[in-house]
């Protein structure tokens, strides 16, 4: 049963190491040039970059924090569902798996953004080394922020797996990617409690509709795994 539990789709990715690079240097960049560059292009946003209470890099930090969030959601949705077999009423595994890749790339990218936008933030006003190190800051709950760091560098690990498959092997390339409900529990703590928006409604529904059709998808998983397979039934012929 372990063995069924365990088994997943095989399917070639469609990004390669170079590109998932690639793009997340393109994210830090552009995320630093727009801390630095934007007041200057666009001089009406200055009072709310660069002024003495800058509002827009928390707004846009607390933005991507929900994007970054939903597209681990949807990416973990479908790789569940290509696990229990749903992905074959739509869309397909081989589309599903695809999205599964895609989708988990680019939160991967807006994850980033969120962290390092707060480098321009004054009130927080955290260091590279407070953003990339976990439990480094010390301004703003530092346990429940490193927790969401953690969970950043995870669903790094996980990101990467995919190239490495085929020197890890196949069982181990498993064990890692159980790893993504780590990342998405650690992310989904962080949110709670370290998150400005916990405590309005629609933020609350979020976290239960997200987590809980997560729950939902793997509990059908664990059931759909330990129900006995139906024994194939033989035609017999006369001759």
């Amino acid at each position: 049963m372990a063995e069924k539990f365990s088994r997943e789709v095989e399917y070639e990715s469609t990004f390669t190491a170079q590109s998932l690079i690639v793009l997340l240097l393109a994210v830090a960049i552009g995320t630093l040039l727009a801390v630095t560059l934007l007041p200057t292009w666009l001089p009406n946003l200055t009072a709310s970059l660069m002024g003495p209470d800058p509002k827009a890099y928390w707004y846009l930090s607390r933005g991507t924090a929900f994007v970054s969030m939903s597209l681990l959601w949807v990416s973990m949705a479908f790789g569940l569902t290509i696990t229990n077999k749903m992905a074959k009423l739509w869309p397909g595994a081989p589309a599903a798996f695809a999205i599964h890749e895609f989708v988990s790339l680019l939160g991967l990218a807006f994850a980033m953004f969120h962290g390092l936008i707060l480098m321009g933030d004054r009130f927080i006003n955290f260091t590279f080394a407070q953003v990339a190190i976990p439990f480094a800051s010390t301004s703003f709950k530092p346990l429940w922020v490193g927790l969401g760091q953690i969970g950043f560098y995870i669903w790094v690990l996980v990101a990467f797996s995919f190239y490495i498959r085929t020197r890890i092997g196949q069982k181990t390339w498993r064990l890692i990617h159980f790893a993504s409900f780590l990342s998405y529990v650690a992310a989904l703590v962080h949110g709670l409690v370290s998150g400005t928006d916990t405590s309005t409604l629609w933020a609350r529904w979020y976290y239960w509709i997200s987590g809980g059709s997560l729950l939902f998808l793997l509990m059908y998983r664990v059931v759909a795994s330990l129900s006995p397979a139906r024994p194939v039934q033989s035609v017999q012929t006369n001759t």
